[in-house]
């Protein structure tokens, strides 16, 4: 019988270890399992933003307390021009860190990091069209290189000689979204240029231009994002006065842009331009830009991104020589809604430096989808 009680106790112990080791087991399992978006959503975000992500408070203001339109998150046109982060501000520090109302409330310290990410994830199933391109995707613009996200912008640019002949060109470039994928771009520069001996200076408009943008690929999951565009130049300008080149010219681009460790970004442009007139040479273009941003406020604040541009261009005639540019610059986010932007920097030519003068170079940039002018400054 003492035997039998033995073995039963050690049953017993045994029994008992493996209960408590199983129990342990699934605590450390729990402990792993990645926040519940789904139902973080709808414990803190549902009451207002709709079980569906459409906005109950525009159907029941009574409901919330408050009769102000809030945003679609089914709507794949707004809800995929924004990358996470800027989401991930507004919940960490309200609806007033962009310029929004107060009525959206600050979640930062009722939540933590990964909650609010798996939040995030949560509201992206709400767009089931994959074609749209993602807001990741919409990277600080280079003075020179051209983005290949498709967005709604307004961008002024400007190019001023520092030394020799006078030369100032602005170009104000008009940007607008079509479908998930294609952008229209429309450019109408303006110069002040000296035209030469007897000519003395003149301004006026230069050549009118017309872009189609194309997204051809992006994945957010490895970085990377390409686009084609194709451009039409018309001699709008006055070719005597040197405000124009005197010919119809057609363009190709090839854009590409890969997200890249410790929030660096790398984005290039690759492009050729083909005059009609005979007497104009045919030019490959490359544009290679690298930057990094920070951001105040633990990175929910203004932003601030130091950029470098290499510019190089080849005239595709025989004995012609490569111009070679570099381009520092720095670009931060004038208003709150970060929907303004100025960048300026300086284009210092590397190669043939006796024929071109180095420039100072600016661009206010406005993502007019975003806010009026004049909204969303504080």
């Amino acid at each position: 019988m003492r035997i039998f009680s033995s073995i039963k106790y050690a049953a017993t112990i045994v029994a008992s270890g493996a209960a408590l080791s199983a129990l342990a087991v699934i605590g450390a399992a729990s402990q792993q399992m990645p926040p519940d978006g789904r139902a973080l959503f709808n414990a803190n975000c549902a009451t207002c933003h709709g079980a569906d992500g459409t906005g109950s408070a525009r159907h029941n203001p009574a409901e919330v307390g408050f009769d102000l339109p809030l945003p679609n998150f089914a709507d794949c046109s707004f809800a995929n021009r924004e990358a996470d982060a800027d989401w991930s501000s507004i919940i960490h520090r309200g609806g007033p860190r962009r310029a929004f109302p107060r009525v959206m409330p600050a979640f930062g310290e009722a939540l933590s990091d990964e909650e609010i990410d798996a939040i995030i994830g949560y509201i992206r199933t709400f767009c089931t069209d994959q074609r749209w391109v993602r807001g990741e995707f919409n990277f600080p613009r280079g003075i020179f290189t051209e983005k290949a996200f498709p967005e709604d912008e307004f961008v002024l640019t400007s190019a001023i000689n520092t030394s020799g002949p006078t030369d100032i060109t602005t170009q104000g470039i008009y940007e607008r979204r079509f479908g998930p994928r294609g952008q229209l771009e429309l450019v109408f520069p303006f110069s002040v240029v000296d035209s030469g001996p007897g000519l003395g200076t003149n301004a006026g408009i230069g050549d009118f231009e017309v872009e189609w943008k194309q997204n051809v690929f992006s994945n957010v999951d490895s970085g990377t994002i390409v686009s084609l565009m194709g451009a039409s130049i018309w001699p709008t300008g006055n070719e005597h006065r040197g405000l124009g080149s005197g010919s119809v010219a057609f363009e190709t681009h090839l854009l590409f842009a890969q997200a890249l460790p410790a929030d660096f970004v790398f984005q290039g442009q690759v492009f050729a331009a083909f005059p009609l007139k005979s007497n104009l040479s045919q030019e490959v273009n490359w544009n290679l830009n690298i930057g990094k941003t920070f951001a105040g406020d633990d990175g929910f604040g203004r932003a601030w991104t130091p950029m470098l541009e290499v510019l190089g261009s080849q005239e595709m005639a025989s004995g012609a020589r490569t111009n070679w540019d570099l381009v520092p610059q720095l670009q931060v986010s004038l208003s709150q809604r970060q929907h303004i932007l100025f960048a300026a920097g300086a284009r210092i030519p590397v190669t043939n430096t006796s024929e071109r003068s180095t420039q100072f170079v600016f661009y206010f940039v406005w993502d007019w989808y975003d806010a009026p002018l004049f909204e969303g400054w504080r």
